[in-house]
């Protein structure tokens, strides 16, 4: 009264807003009654494309309505409706509503590039700018950089443009991890390295990057998205298809060969080349370690093997995309041939960008005087002394580790993989430096969670993995070893009935001092000794 809205109680608002709900969900439940009984009746007209409007302008992400939508749409087309243009051109307009409704729908994004590709004309520039401004308005929306992608390609837009696009967008706010990642799209087009093709960009502008992205990286230490961008510019990522290890043995039978990535060598599309060994060079006769596997990382062969010292001790493999894989033995015999390949552990860089690594690890390392805990710093710190010399400054690398599994506790057991996965790496170049290539390596006392770079240890007839925290999950990567037959497991996590059965290849198994023991009996009989 006396002009003053009435304020309604908690009570009444919940029920109104109940009420409200209710009434909704009656006419939710109405329309889409009635679209099925249209689609029912496969009647794809006017009606239906207002019904799914109604619907779809609430909440655009229903794929179901978005289905019909377009088989209305199609039906108009092959009608050959006079105005299929303007109809195509609403549902662009619809689609921005939708937007406006859900910046992030999956739905409306894909109708969107299905109108595109289906209507007779698209003004893939005007797309462009359309990018341009939803990206003002939210430069972080992922969705619209995917569709950014794909529309500039369909315009013509030099990767100049769109580089400097992206530039803008940083400098705007280095938080922008999708820009980040465009721009890590871009470089290899705009600045390959020629004299290496496996390194993404030129040496020059790489230096240039580093310094972009410590000062982006800097200016908020605890954001990832720069801390990301530095880490793929010192080149960790997945490993591309390559030979890893080859060894063919006349006394035992048998014939193992190892690849980084699990392909299917059976397929008849891979040409491989022994030439030492002619009855090795029919793809088909190959197995993979695990029967039932169709892809595998390691693949065997048995049957009687005549090696010819007097051949070339390369074996290569050509893929079905023409690459030519390659493989240099280290020794070849009557008896044995055998080759391991050192595996790629990141970029070997030129001294000129060692020596900004080290500039800035110089900083990173004052950094962490003032912000001891921040798990970026210390975690982009032991990647640069990775970078720069992972062997001298390995101790220092575990410390940095051991410190992050502390002050980022959520993430612990990545940071015990990747101590692990570092900690085999220089083993396994000590073992492969060595050149006793099918004697024990030793992984031992590297508080080992997990084992990494299986293939390369496909050679090895024992390995010694004791005094680890090796669980059962942790053996699977064990199974496909066919010429290891001693396993020294002393000082883990495991049972013995955890181990036989996941093993077919290993003869004898240490296990001494684990922490879960059992009977001997109930040990699988596939395991010939094993040691108490």
């Amino acid at each position: 009264m006396h002009g003053r809205l009435k304020v309604r109680t908690s009570a009444e608002e919940a029920a109104r807003k109940k009420l409200e709900q209710q009434q909704k969900v009656k006419m939710f439940r109405a329309a889409m009654g009635r679209i099925f009984e249209k689609k029912a009746a496969q009647e794809y007209d006017t009606e239906m494309m207002e019904l799914t409007g109604k619907l779809l302008g609430s909440n655009p992400d229903i794929a179901t309505l978005w289905n019909l939508r377009r088989m209305c749409i199609l039906g108009l087309k092959e009608s050959n409706a006079d105005d299929i243009q303007t109809i195509f051109d609403k549902d662009l307009g619809f689609t921005e509503m939708c937007l406006m409704v859900n910046p992030k729908s999956y739905c409306a994004w894909h109708h969107r590039c299905w109108i595109l590709e289906n209507a007779p004309k698209a003004d893939w520039q005007k797309e462009v700018e359309l990018c341009t401004k939803y990206l003002k308005l939210d430069e972080r929306n992922f969705h619209c950089w995917d569709y950014r992608r794909y529309v500039v390609e369909k315009a013509g837009v030099t990767p100049e443009k769109e580089f400097a696009f992206c530039t803008e967008k940083i400098e705007k706010n280095f938080s922008n991890y999708s820009s980040w990642h465009y721009r890590s799209k871009l470089l290899p087009l705009l600045y390959p390295n020629v004299e290496d093709p496996t390194r993404p960009i030129s040496e020059e502008k790489l230096k240039e990057e580093l310094e972009l992205v410590l000062t982006a990286a800097f200016t908020d230490p605890n954001d990832s998205s720069a801390w990301f961008y530095q880490r793929w510019l010192l080149g960790y990522s997945q490993p591309e298809l390559d030979l890893a290890t080859c060894r063919i043995d006349a006394k035992q039978n048998l014939a193992v060969l190892s690849f980084s990535k699990p392909i299917n060598l059976s397929t008849g599309d891979f040409k491989l080349t022994v030439p030492f060994c002619d009855n090795c060079n029919e793809t088909s006769q190959w197995r993979p370690t695990i029967e039932g596997n169709t892809f595998s990382s390691t693949w065997m062969m048995k049957g009687s093997f005549e090696i010819k010292e007097e051949s070339s001790r390369t074996v290569s493999l050509v893929t079905p995309d023409g690459n030519e894989l390659t493989l240099e033995l280290h020794s070849v015999s009557r008896e044995n041939a055998i080759g391991v390949k050192k595996p790629k552990f990141g970029y070997e860089f030129g001294s000129a960008i060692v020596d900004v690594l080290k500039a800035q690890l110089a900083s990173c390392l004052e950094l962490l005087e003032y912000e001891p805990d921040s798990k970026w710093t210390l975690l982009t710190a032991a990647l640069l002394m990775k970078a720069i010399d992972r062997r001298g400054y390995h101790e220092t690398i575990r410390q940095h580790l051991a410190k992050l599994q502390t002050v980022d506790g959520l993430r612990k057991g990545y940071y015990l993989d990747l101590a692990s996965k570092w900690a085999i790496e220089n083993r396994l170049e000590e073992w492969i430096e060595a050149g006793s290539l099918s004697s024990e390596i030793d992984l031992s006392d590297l508080q080992l969670t997990v084992v990494h770079y299986n293939p390369y240890l496909g050679t090895a007839d024992a390995i010694n993995l004791s005094d680890n925290q090796l669980v059962k999950r942790n053996l699977e990567a064990l199974r496909d070893l066919p010429f290891c037959r001693r396993l020294n497991l002393t000082g883990n996590a495991l049972g013995k009935d955890e181990i036989g059965s996941m093993l077919p290849f290993v003869q004898e198994i240490i296990v001494e001092r684990n922490e879960k023991q059992q009977p001997i009996e109930e040990l699988p009989t596939k395991v010939n000794s094993l040691v108490l």
